[in-house]
């Protein structure tokens, strides 16, 4: 097995996955333990499970939630809460081949405009899936400042 930047990492999630998109992905602290059902829209049933994309939503969507939150407390931005809903879509391409696509909505409470435009473009610069993903994915973000 490949152990990639082994020498900087700070943690390691392990999760197993069963039988593609249609079986059943765990945790090996048995944390997750999900049923995998393929998407009506993928030709599949549909009905109670979870999805690859939608895992990818969750890990994104709090990893640049909590992106804000660190970025805001070392700017001292007196952020008052913060949400983050991604939109993780799976596209065909002309050529057959599948890609992800990525659209965030934040909305952010306590911040001025633009402090908020500020602290978001500071925080696609620097999440862990924003950085991994930019190459490959084209991420559109919308923001909405809310009072706290």
């Amino acid at each position: 097995m490949h152990d990639a930047q082994a020498a900087g990492r700070l943690y390691t999630a392990h999760a197993t996955a069963f039988n593609g998109r249609e079986g059943r992905v765990t945790t090996d602290d048995a944390a997750l333990d999900l049923v995998l059902v393929r998407p009506k829209e993928m030709g599949g049933p549909g009905g109670q499970g979870t999805n690859p994309e939608q895992l990818f939503a969750c890990g994104y969507s709090a990893c640049f939630g909590a992106t804000l939150q660190a970025l805001s407390r070392a700017r001292k931005l007196p952020l008052a809460q913060n949400e983050v809903v991604a939109h993780i879509g799976l596209v065909r391409r002309d050529e057959g081949r599948f890609v992800l696509s990525a659209d965030l909505e934040v909305t952010l409470a306590g911040l001025s405009q633009e402090d908020a435009e500020s602290l978001v473009q500071a925080a696609h610069e620097t999440c862990p899936y924003s950085i991994s993903i930019k190459a490959t994915v084209d991420v559109g973000i919308s923001l909405k400042v809310v009072e706290a």
